[in-house]
Order: C-alpha cells, then sequence, then structure tokens
C-alpha cells in the first residue's frame, strides 16, 4: 500500500501543477508556445537543491542541430574528476523544459555516486518535432561515450526516459559507442497508445491526461506515421542487443501499459531489463521528495549504477 506521504503527494501534487485535460488542441498548442517564449534565455532551474552554487559545478555547453543549437549542462560535484558519464534526458511531455526536481535528481547522481551527469535542454514541441533533435542527441551520447573511460549511463523520466531508449536504439544501429546502463524512470515509451488499457488507467492517473498525451504525441511525431517509428516510440523497435537496463513504474500511471509492453517485447528480444512495477504510485515516483518509495527505488538504482 502506497505511504501516506505519497498519498498526500498524489492529492497535492497534480493541484500545486494545475493538471487538467486539454480544452482543445488548439488552445493547449496556443499555451505552451506562449509559455515557451516566456522562458527563453532561462538559466538551469537549481532552486530545488541547497547551496547548489557551492556544492556543484556547471558547464554549458552548445549543441549545433538541424532545429537550431540548444544548451547541454555538464553538472559534477566540487572537488571531483568523475570518470563515468549519465546523459539524463529530461521528462515533460517534449513540451516542458528542465524543471528543477530533474536538477535535484542530476545533483544526487553527481553527488551520492561521483557521476559527471549531462543534462541537454533539447528542443520542444509543438514548434519542434524528434527529427529537429534525435541526431544531434544521438552524436551527444556518442561523444560522451568517447570521452568517458569509465563508461556511460543513458536515463531519463517520462518523455525522456522514452528518448533515452531510443537514443541507445539509434547508438546501436550506427554502430557507435554504447552505454554501459540504462536507467528509465516510467518511460514513455509508445507514442501510438496501441495498448488497449491505456483508457483504462485514464481514469485512475491524476496527473496525466489521455487528450494531453495524444495531442503531444502527434506534435513530437510530426505527423501520424512517424508515431510509431523507434525513434519515437521505441518499445515498437528492434530491443535485441541492448545493454542492461532498470526501469521503474507505479500502476497509478497513465504510461503503464506502454512500459508493461516494453517489459514484454524486452523478455520476447532476449534483453536484460529489470522491470520494477510498484501498485498504486504515481508518476516518475522515484523523482518525488519525501517519500520512502523514491528512497526504496533510489537504494536500487545505486546498486544498479555501481
Amino acid at each position: 500500500m502506497p505511504s501516506l506521504t505519497h498519498q498526500a503527494l498524489a492529492w497535492s501534487l497534480p493541484r500545486l501543477r494545475r493538471s487538467r485535460e486539454l480544452d482543445s488542441p488548439e488552445t493547449e498548442r496556443a499555451r505552451i508556445e506562449q509559455r515557451h517564449r516566456g522562458s527563453v534565455g532561462r538559466p538551469l532551474p537549481t532552486n530545488a537543491v541547497i547551496r547548489f552554487a557551492r556544492r556543484f559545478s556547471v558547464v554549458r555547453e552548445e549543441v549545433p542541430a538541424p532545429g537550431g543549437s540548444f544548451p547541454s549542462y555538464v553538472l559534477t560535484a566540487r572537488g571531483t574528476s568523475p570518470t563515468r558519464t549519465v546523459v539524463y534526458l529530461h521528462g515533460g511531455g517534449y513540451t516542458a523544459g528542465i524543471d528543477p526536481f530533474h536538477v535535484r535528481y542530476a545533483a544526487r547522481l553527481a553527488s551520492r555516486l561521483g557521476l559527471r551527469v549531462v543534462v541537454p535542454d533539447y528542443p520542444l514541441a509543438p514548434e519542434h518535432t524528434w527529427r529537429d533533435s534525435h541526431d544531434a542527441l544521438v552524436d551527444l551520447a556518442a561523444s560522451w561515450g568517447e570521452r568517458s573511460p569509465g563508461g556511460t549511463v543513458l536515463a531519463g523520466d517520462s518523455a525522456g526516459g522514452g528518448l533515452a531508449l531510443a537514443l541507445a536504439l539509434s547508438l546501436r544501429d550506427r554502430g557507435l559507442p554504447q552505454p554501459d546502463r540504462l536507467l528509465l524512470h516510467s518511460p514513455w515509451v509508445d507514442l501510438s497508445t496501441s495498448t488497449p488499457e491505456t483508457e483504462a488507467y485514464d481514469a485512475v492517473d491524476p496527473w496525466l491526461f489521455l487528450g494531453k498525451l495524444r495531442a503531444y504525441a502527434l506534435w513530437w511525431a510530426g505527423s501520424p506515421e512517424d508515431l510509431t517509428r523507434p525513434e519515437v516510440s521505441p518499445a515498437l523497435g528492434d530491443l535485441a542487443g541492448l545493454p542492461p537496463a532498470l526501469v521503474f513504474q507505479g500502476t497509478r500511471d497513465l504510461l503503464t501499459p506502454g512500459t508493461r509492453l516494453l517489459a514484454r517485447r524486452a523478455r520476447e528480444a532476449g534483453w536484460r531489463l529489470t522491470y520494477v512495477e510498484e501498485p498504486g504510485l504515481l508518476h516518475v515516483y522515484p523523482l518525488l521528495p519525501l517519500v520512502p518509495e523514491a528512497r526504496r527505488a533510489w537504494r536500487r538504482t545505486e546498486e544498479f549504477l555501481r
């Protein structure tokens, strides 16, 4: 049974985030585009990490891409010289940028495990599709694979988890340096919503909404035909030959049917994927503050990455 702290967050977090179903795709698109205009030039949001500037170093790098260059932030704990790199792809339905809690999680990876954490601020939908950044992100991950003698990890949450898996597929297919681990939190891996159970989960998830999911998916894909491409819906691709993966998923989450599909297809492909499903827990629960379930997920993450 979920903890009382988790239950309190499950009630309050969607309200604090003002989560609701969209009125129409057109209205939602206009709202998001206005938000993007207001966030131009926004610095990395570090306010969820106590004494961030004293404890961590951040280097901003520019990543060239067809849709225009975008920043990538390289985060390390001060006083460390990491040889291993995590490339962390942030979530947000491909429409929202880096959140303070993404930075909080990246900082924890850096400080507790002594890792370098690279967080690309990739271009977002609806103004951009996967085609505007995919190849650039593949090249970025490959570059860090070449520069990291201790190896690399591809990680991400929600949309970023799906993107991390899509990058791993492209790295494999192009013969580029592979990560040695994949770490995925509630990954969005089937943007086609091909699993028939998805509508039933819409009724139990207080945070995500099916109308938004479908609109965001189409914006990111760019066309209905691209929804099933492995670069967009990696759960539908060839999963053989990928590095070991750890996937966390709660069942109070609209993305649960897609991650179950991923786990099933991983078994069929012989891919070593450890699937951890927690009954009644929210979307991306390992990133939530204060909840014991997140602490449990962190202990398992430490074991997996060490």
